[in-house]
């Protein structure tokens, strides 16, 4: 089985997150995207996701290595819902890395250019129905 294209755009979305490429980030995003901050915040277009990740990159002290593991890919009506696990590694407080796993769900949307832009980011996955 070939590994689908947005297995690689995930990855490219990953490193340009650990680099603080921002730039590079956002071309993988639709202009009206919305990306899950965290339980009960959401940042819509593509400004406002860019500001997004370079807070949360501030928060991590620049150090947050973003990888992903297992993926499903389910495409319909010229859109992809992305089920995987996300594992990040970042620096506690006391500046010990730890690793963590969340099952992140994501929308993309196949463009008539023939690109995939992500048009929601929930690294959260099911878990924000835990967090009402």
């Amino acid at each position: 089985m070939s590994t689908h294209a947005l297995r690689q755009i995930i990855e490219a979305c990953d490193k340009a997150i650990t680099a603080r490429d921002f730039d590079l980030l956002m071309t993988y995003y639709a202009e009206d995207a919305a990306l899950v901050v965290k339980p009960g915040l959401i940042a819509t277009g593509k400004e406002n996701i860019r500001k997004a990740f370079v807070a949360i990159s501030d928060y991590f002290q620049g150090q947050l290595v973003v990888e992903q593991g297992e993926m499903q890919v389910i495409e319909g009506a010229g859109n992809a819902l992305v089920i995987m696990e996300t594992v990040l590694h970042y620096p506690d407080e006391e500046g010990v890395f730890v690793t963590m796993s969340r099952r992140a769900t994501y929308v993309f949307r196949h463009e008539a250019d023939g690109r995939w832009v992500c048009t929601i980011d929930n690294s959260y996955g099911t878990d924000l129905l835990n967090a009402q």
